[in-house]
């Protein structure tokens, strides 16, 4: 399975002319001391080994760093091919007035936004839009609660992307305590008959859920921490992800045990390896439409190892539940919060 960072930090690191040590020790005897001029400046032999090392290291990082930026290139442009039949797929939804509803779930730090961004990059603004919704308002908590997603969801010929969706009461809401139990519990019982209604009115809705390792979480939390240019990230939900992590797989399973049907199915994406994430979602996006212009030459089937169907990740799940003993340690959550009077369905 596909589990390093990303292809190009596994070259960079094997890269042996890229090792830097650190610097020597330098001999400070007389000799060192003596005043030579370099270039019209005059420095002693000790102070010119030392700016020949510190040179050395400044070389060696414009070198990683360009081979960084060559990799990313090199992947950019890998993604070019299916960002084009992208644009193709908008063109047939405005021709045949079609809808598409994408669903943008997982963990914290999966790759959702990074992801999103390449999806769009090229598509016409004028025919697609993404949603974040911040917290309810008191009015809206007052209303049905799908209401505010309905609100948003596409005319004819556009696509919608849900950057966290209605989901958020499946998993989110009930590891934090933002709901109660009745809610979740309403939620759960009349979500798919909600999505088996929209997809019957003519709305094609893909449920994509990112999932990564605890251990690839919490690297990229830790670079959301140092990397001034990634802090904004970092929310205090994030911050508390790693420490819940059995109470999101528990959520997780109830979801895809309750949500997951022939009509509105997941799709799991293994996200540990960014840029195959993208690529794949791209595919499954691709083969949700059989739109016009297909190029015939591109490879559309998703990779076993990255995309896995959500029937398939319960499975998983149902094992993981059985050597654990009933899910052992998911003691945050109150239990009852699973318990459904199935009678009525």
């Amino acid at each position: 399975m596909k589990t390093n960072h990303n292809d190009s930090q596994e070259i960079i690191d094997n890269d042996d002319m890229l090792e830097f040590t650190g610097f020597p020790e330098i001999n400070h005897d007389e000799k060192m001391q003596e005043v030579i001029e370099v270039n019209g400046k005059k420095m002693t032999l000790h102070e010119l080994v030392e700016a020949y090392y510190r040179l050395k290291q400044e070389n060696l990082h414009l070198k990683k760093q360009s081979k960084k930026a060559v990799v990313r290139r090199r992947d950019e442009i890998s993604l070019k091919p299916y960002q084009s039949e992208l644009i193709k797929l908008q063109h047939y939804l405005e021709k045949h007035q079609g809808k598409i509803i994408i669903l943008f779930e997982g963990r914290d730090a999966a790759g959702k936004g990074g992801t999103i961004r390449r999806v769009t990059r090229y598509m016409n603004e004028k025919h697609y839009r993404i949603v974040a919704l911040p917290k309810p308002t008191e009015t809206q908590r007052t209303q049905w609660f799908f209401q505010k997603y309905v609100s948003e969801f596409p005319r004819a010929g556009e696509i919608v992307i849900f950057d966290r969706s209605w989901y958020n009461r499946a998993m989110v809401e009930p590891v934090f305590g933002f709901c109660t139990k009745e809610e979740y519990q309403n939620f759960m019982s009349g979500v798919t008959g909600f999505e088996k209604d929209l997809v019957r009115q003519g709305t094609t809705l893909i449920k994509l859920y990112f999932s990564v390792t605890k251990e690839e979480q919490a690297y990229r939390f830790e670079r959301r921490k140092t990397d001034p240019l990634r802090q904004w990230k970092l929310s205090e939900v994030d911050v508390q992800a790693q420490d819940r992590w059995d109470d999101f797989t528990r959520v997780k399973y109830e979801m895809l045990k309750r949500t997951h049907t022939s009509i509105a199915p997941w799709v799991i994406i293994r996200s540990n390896n960014k840029q195959e994430a993208r690529l794949n979602v791209m595919k499954v996006i691709l083969n949700a439409v059989d739109y016009d212009g297909r190029d015939s030459n591109l490879d559309f089937v998703p990779d076993s190892e990255i995309v896995v169907s959500g029937a398939r990740e319960l499975e998983i799940l149902q094992a993981e539940q059985i050597r654990q003993g009933n899910f052992k340690g998911y003691s945050s959550i109150d239990t009852s919060f699973f318990d459904f009077d199935d009678s009525d369905n």
